[in-house]
């Protein structure tokens, strides 16, 4: 039945190509009769008079030529009509005349021109009208030939493999390990698959096996693709490229037929390596979803064991594939012998984002005061593909204002572009609101400035990005993995900075601060049930999991009783409360500071950290005794 099914949208299929060339042939047709219509049909039709008339013209002296072409007679008269007439075939046109009585004289006077048949006319007017329909017969029949064959053709090509193959000796499309930056111990990892595809007798001779299968793991735009083309580029091997969503196709066996021509491509260039990006389209757990044993995906996931468990020790394919949701693979996909090496792809740190901007900086001309290890300070959490865009958003930037060279200005603009969006400096902003906006973000660098655990301020702007009014960009002078809780209660204080400035200010509060409250919150919310920083003790609350049915759904199972979580709740507002009094306290007690700031917002629009730190009395270099230790949230 599947086959069935199959055959009838083959047939479907290439039948609607078939009539349509049908429709193309019929459109030829039309336009060649329309042509000899108009070949044949002049402007203006000529009268038709008889061979007496034309004998009795002549003999009165009103003819001025005659044309004679076969049979035909195209007569121009004196007074310039054109008419015509038709004579025997057997005789000549002064012969004719003679016989119907006109003088000689009169014949000679008037202009006869003989026109032989040409070969064109001759085949347009005679032989193409009965051929013209065996020709389009003959090309109706090509046609439909021509197609029954491409039919077949795609038809047994159906089940092929859609892998796209770069070729080593192209130099142009080559990649190596020095046009990817960072990523030190990915390379490390990955350097043993490029000794093993330039020589395997060296791990072979001493009884080792290399692993068949490398999984990538990493966020999207960490360089998955990248340093797998890298790879094949340092072994100098073919690198097959296929995505795991073009194995699936509607007919069950169609994904894993293109499975198996993947893998005999592979075995016949190798040394090679297949890539299967975002493996996770085809390698789901297994009985997650909709369908049964005979569900197209989990054939295609079958064929794939199957032919990584089918490789002996002597064929030299290496599979790499890359997904950045590891949880929701099969296991059987995971197991030794299989994917057995996993290479964790993380966000850059510091150093690598300096390296990555370098690298992709080499084309680009950058003035001397562009300082990149400034921004890569400003970029925690960007990836590989989040610094490229920045560098092409600060060459756009530096294109659309008419400079020869990217500026410092171009980059810091396009670092809060890629993360806020483009400034909307169009927008109407009554004086009352700006002056609101200018307070809230004022509130912000203030208690960030105070505090002894929170990030400095790099940026102040009360300039329209995306859905934010203003912002106040704060960020870490060195990358941390982990964070305290500390931090953490000095953080709750910035956020509500820009809430407690409103209210001590205008008395009142606006939805400016929706955003803020939320992080609060859910920061709040962490502290206790995920990281145990609460009185609560050291557990966490609540175990979330993850549904793999018609796409990934989150679920949290509540494993704590109804007291626990009015405690929760409690504890969570105690914590926003604290933050709250801190904030309150710092913005009453630095009053000046808080107008001085406002001030210069209204005034310039943006503070840049330097004059920010001027305004704050800050030294270049924050001391801890700057600072303002708060007693206050150590205890909640």
């Amino acid at each position: 039945m599947k086959f069935s099914y199959f055959v009838h949208f083959v047939v479907r299929k290439y039948m609607q190509k078939l009539f349509k060339n049908i429709g193309i042939v019929i459109l030829i047709f039309l336009f060649i009769s329309g042509i000899f219509v108009l070949y044949g049909s002049p402007s203006k039709t000529p009268a038709s008079v008889s061979l007496s008339t034309l004998a009795q013209q002549v003999n009165d002296g009103k003819v001025k030529e005659i044309k004679v072409d076969s049979n035909s007679l195209n007569i121009t008269l004196n007074d310039g009509t054109i008419e015509k007439s038709t004579k025997e075939t057997s005789g000549g046109i002064v012969e004719t005349l003679k016989n119907y009585g006109v003088d000689s004289a009169k014949i000679q006077g008037v202009s006869i021109d003989v026109q032989g048949e040409s070969g064109v006319s001759f085949w347009l007017g005679t032989i193409l009208p009965f051929l013209l329909p065996f020709l389009l017969v003959g090309a109706f029949i090509w046609f439909m030939f021509r197609q029954a064959q491409r039919g077949n053709n795609q038809a047994l090509s159906f089940g092929s493999s859609r892998a796209r193959m770069i070729d080593p000796k192209n130099k142009n499309q080559r990649i190596t390990f020095k046009d990817v930056a960072g990523s030190k111990e990915a390379k490390e990892e990955l350097f043993e698959i490029v000794e093993f595809l330039k020589s395997p007798k060296k791990f072979l001779n001493l009884g080792a096996k290399i692993p068949k299968g490398v999984l990538l793991l990493g966020s999207p735009g960490t360089g998955k693709t990248l340093i797998a083309k890298a790879v094949a580029g340092e072994a100098n091997v073919p690198f097959f490229n296929i995505s795991g969503s073009e194995f699936v196709e509607m007919f069950v066996g169609v994904g894993a037929s293109r499975v198996r021509d993947l893998f005999k491509q592979a075995k016949k260039n190798a040394p090679a390596i297949v890539f299967i990006d975002e493996i996770d389209a085809v390698g789901r757990h297994r009985g997650a979803g909709l369908g049964g044993g005979h569900d197209e995906r989990e054939q295609t996931l079958n064929q794939i064991l199957v032919e990584m468990d089918g490789f002996d020790t002597n064929t030299n394919v290496i599979i790499i594939a890359a997904t950045n949701r590891p949880d929701v693979l099969d296991p059987a996909l995971l197991r030794p012998g299989r994917f057995d090496r996993r290479v964790m792809m993380d966000l850059p740190d510091i150093a690598e984002r300096e390296e990555i901007l370098k690298l992709h900086s080499k084309n680009k001309p950058l003035t001397k005061d562009a300082d990149l290890k400034k921004i890569a300070q400003r970029t925690p959490g960007f990836s590989g593909a989040d610094l490229s865009n920045l560098l092409n958003e600060g060459a756009i930037l530096t294109a659309r204002r008419n400079k020869k060279q990217i500026t410092m200005d171009e980059l810091t603009e396009s670092i809060e572009k890629v993360i806020l969006g483009p400034e909307r400096r169009s927008r109407r902003i009554d004086e009352e609101e700006k002056k609101i906006i200018a307070y809230h973000e004022a509130g912000h660098a203030l208690i960030a400035a105070s505090l002894k655990n929170s990030d400095p301020v790099q940026k102040i702007s009360i300039i329209s990005r995306g859905h934010a009014g203003g912002y106040t960009f704060s960020t870490p002078e060195k990358d941390k993995t982990l964070l305290s809780k500390n931090y953490f209660i000095d953080e709750l204080s910035v956020l509500l900075g820009g809430y407690a400035s409103e209210k001590l200010n205008f008395e009142t509060v606006t939805t400016g601060s929706s955003n803020d409250l939320e992080r609060a919150t859910n920061i709040a919310r962490n502290l206790i049930t995920r990281y145990g920083m609460s009185e609560l003790g050291p557990r966490t609350f609540g175990h979330k999991e993850e549904m793999v049915f018609l796409g990934k759904e989150m679920h949290e199972e509540k494993n704590y009783s109804e007291k626990t979580a009015e405690e929760i709740d409690q504890k969570v507002s105690q914590f926003i409360e604290n933050a709250y009094k801190v904030s309150e306290k710092i913005l009453q007690d630095k009053k000046e500071l808080l107008e001085k700031l406002s001030a210069t917002l209204l005034e310039k629009e943006t503070i840049e950290q330097e004059e920010f730190n001027e305004i704050m009395g800050i030294a270049p270099k924050n001391k801890p005794e700057e600072k303002i230790v708060q007693e206050e949230t150590k205890t909640v």
